[in-house]
This record gives C-alpha cells, sequence and structure tokens, in this order.
C-alpha cells in the first residue's frame, strides 16, 4: 500500500464527522462546491526551460505547482548475444535477413532502463518513502506495455535516454501524484527530438535545424494518435466516488486509488467505426494503486454516553478499544478500519475508463494546452 498524503489535517472528531456526512449525501456536498466528478481549476503552460528537450509547468487553484523538465542524451545500447550470431552463416543470405529483421522488430521494444526518472518534493529525502513510490507509480504507467520505449529506438546500436526531472515547487498540501503525473504529461507531449539523417545502424547523425526535429508523441492528421498515461485519484465515502479530492476530504475518505490510464493510437473512420465513434477515445487502464488514506490516522469522537462533558460515564481502557471495533453511532467519527470491498473498487475505476467520464475530460482539457 502506498504511503498516505504527506501534511496531516488538523480537524477535530466534530469537523470530521460532519464533513464525512456531507460527503456520504446524495449528491455528495465538498467543502469547495464542487460536483464529484469535477477536477481543480489549474494554470498549464509547455516549453518553460531553455535547454531541454521539453519542459511543462502545472499550478493547481489551491497554490500547488510542478515543474517537469525533460532531457534527451544518444546512448550506446548493449550488445546482445543475437547480435553476434547475425551473419555468422552464410549460407542462406535470405534467411539471415529474415533473422535480423525479426530481432530488429523485437530490439524495438526497448528497455526500460533507457528512461530515469526523479521526483523532488520540498522537506523530504531523495529515498524517502514518498518520492521513492511517486516516482514509481508513475513510471509505471509510462513503461507498461513497452510501447513508450519503442520510441526510444534510434537503431540496433543506439538509442535515446530519457532523463525526466519532476519537481514540486510548493509544499504538498495534498496527495501530489495526481499534478506531478499530469505535468509530466505536458511535458512529454512537448518533447522533441532531433531529426535522424543517418540510415540503418550508422552511427547517428541529427539535423542540426531544431525547426525541423520531431515530437516523441506525433501528432497524426485525421487519426487519434496515442498520448502519455496520466494518473488519477480517486477515493470513496459510503457509495459516493469522488475525483481530484483535497487535502480535507482525504481525511475522511474511506478508500483511495491511484488509476492510471493510457490511450491508444486510433484511426477515424476505420473498420467498424462511424464518423461519431472517432471522436471517442480508446482508453486501457494501465495500473492501480491503493493509496493509504490519511483517515486511518485522525482521532476517534466519542459517543455522548461515554463523555463525561455530557453527563455520560467514562467508559474504562477495555470498554474503549471494544468500541472502537463495534461502535457505529450516526454523527460520532470513526476512523475506517479494514480493507475496501472488491465491488467498490471495480466500480471507482469504471467510473474512471466510462466513455464521456472524467478520464477523457482530463485528457481533453490537457489536450487544450498549446505546444511550443
Amino acid at each position: 500500500m502506498a504511503p498516505s498524503a504527506t501534511q496531516q489535517v488538523l480537524l477535530s472528531p466534530a469537523e470530521l464527522s460532519y464533513l464525512h456526512t456531507s460527503l456520504s449525501l446524495t449528491p455528495a456536498i465538498r467543502p469547495d462546491g464542487r460536483t464529484p466528478s469535477q477536477f481543480r481549476p489549474l494554470i498549464a503552460e509547455t516549453d518553460i526551460l531553455p535547454g531541454t528537450n521539453g519542459s511543462a509547468r502545472i499550478c493547481f487553484a489551491d497554490g500547488t505547482e510542478a515543474i517537469v523538465g525533460i532531457k534527451a542524451e544518444v546512448e550506446k545500447s548493449r550488445p546482445s548475444y543475437q547480435d553476434q550470431n547475425i551473419g555468422g552463416d552464410d549460407d542462406d543470405e535470405e534467411d539471415e535477413d529474415t533473422r535480423r529483421s525479426e530481432k530488429e522488430a523485437e530490439q524495438k521494444k526497448g528497455l526500460n532502463e533507457w528512461v530515469e526518472m526523479s521526483v523532488e518534493i520540498p522537506g523530504f529525502r531523495d529515498d524517502d518513502p514518498m518520492p521513492v513510490f511517486l516516482a514509481a507509480m508513475i513510471s509505471e504507467a509510462l513503461l507498461a506495455g513497452g510501447e513508450f520505449t519503442r520510441r526510444l529506438w534510434i537503431n540496433r546500436r543506439f538509442h535515446w535516454k530519457l532523463y525526466l526531472d519532476i519537481l514540486l515547487l510548493s509544499q504538498p498540501l495534498s496527495y501530489p501524484l495526481p499534478l506531478l503525473s499530469l505535468t509530466s504529461h505536458l511535458a512529454l507531449l512537448s518533447t522533441r527530438l532531433p531529426k535522424l539523417k543517418s540510415e540503418q545502424d550508422e552511427d547517428p547523425l541529427f539535423d542540426d535545424d531544431w525547426e525541423a526535429s520531431l515530437f516523441l508523441y506525433p501528432r497524426t492528421t485525421g487519426t487519434t494518435s496515442a498520448r502519455p498515461p496520466v494518473t488519477l485519484l480517486v477515493m470513496a465515502v459510503k457509495d459516493n466516488i469522488i475525483f481530484d479530492p483535497c487535502k480535507e476530504e482525504l481525511a475522511v475518505a474511506e478508500v483511495v486509488l491511484a488509476v492510471s490510464i493510457g490511450e491508444r493510437s486510433q484511426g477515424v473512420g476505420g473498420a467498424g467505426m462511424d464518423i461519431d465513434a472517432g471522436k471517442s477515445r480508446d482508453l486501457r487502464l494501465l495500473a492501480v494503486r491503493t493509496i493509504d488514506p490519511p483517515s486511518r490516522l485522525t482521532p476517534p469522537g466519542v459517543p455522548n454516553a461515554s463523555n463525561t462533558a455530557t453527563g455520560g460515564t467514562a467508559a474504562t481502557t477495555e470498554q474503549t478499544s471494544t468500541q472502537r471495533e463495534t461502535l457505529d453511532e450516526e454523527g460520532v467519527w470513526q476512523p475506517p478500519r479494514g480493507g475496501a470491498k472488491r465491488k467498490l473498487i471495480a466500480a471507482m475505476i469504471k467510473k474512471v475508463l466510462e466513455q464521456g467520464g472524467v478520464a477523457e475530460d482530463v485528457l481533453e482539457g490537457l489536450e487544450a494546452v498549446e505546444l511550443g
């Protein structure tokens, strides 16, 4: 289970109970007035760091801000045993070409080590659980399926090595994973690589004209091109599913999931697809992680029957421990205990992936950001 939110919200049991009750209503009443599926407003821009192949900045309305810079360099690939055997038999040149093409297609999958990612959070060491998990979660979604590393393949002897530096500029007021993921998404969309002029397995020679450089994720007219993945934070209070929770909402969350989704490239007007269907996105689930909600660390409330200030009788130590397991009194806050139901987790994932849902809205909003 992933580490919980970084800052504990100092709310009394009465305030936690009020907030939990408000989020349990139908429809849920959120502290900032948003609907359950509405994201916080944000400011986004790309190409803000000179000397990088791609960069982006996103600032949420609550003041949390992140910057991502991407740098690419050419690296020599490690020779494999199969490469040394290619060309060893001269009996049949046609079979040799076939083996070479098959090997080349296999190598184009790339390796995960071609991508290096680092996350920096104010007040945390690089080896603290929070930065380590955030980097692992973002890289896990990015490298899922091997499609991304294929884009870094140059030839059998060389490849691109990408360095992603993710920096959270502000204190993590809420769980920073969605902010860092969306910023990385925009930075990858704006990443450009020099145009290759050499052919086959020659030493790479690139065009010096930066205007001729190619986007890492090229834009194709008439098709829905693949896009980098994004990770969304989803929480549940009873049966209500809430997206992009703030720090106060996380303080009463019963289940918190980090859901990573990707988008397949899709042609418009293909087989079995009409014009309207071509506008929909082909989303796929890449990863799901449970986040340890900070609500588990909040102090429990005391019912009036056990509160001496309201004329009740103070419970003994044994009675107190028993009440924490069995108490279910309306208006008395009790931290969530135990795990999440599979049915609820499935409903949360389905809500993310549904057509015309939150994931599509987020991707459409990111597409509206102007790229350099």
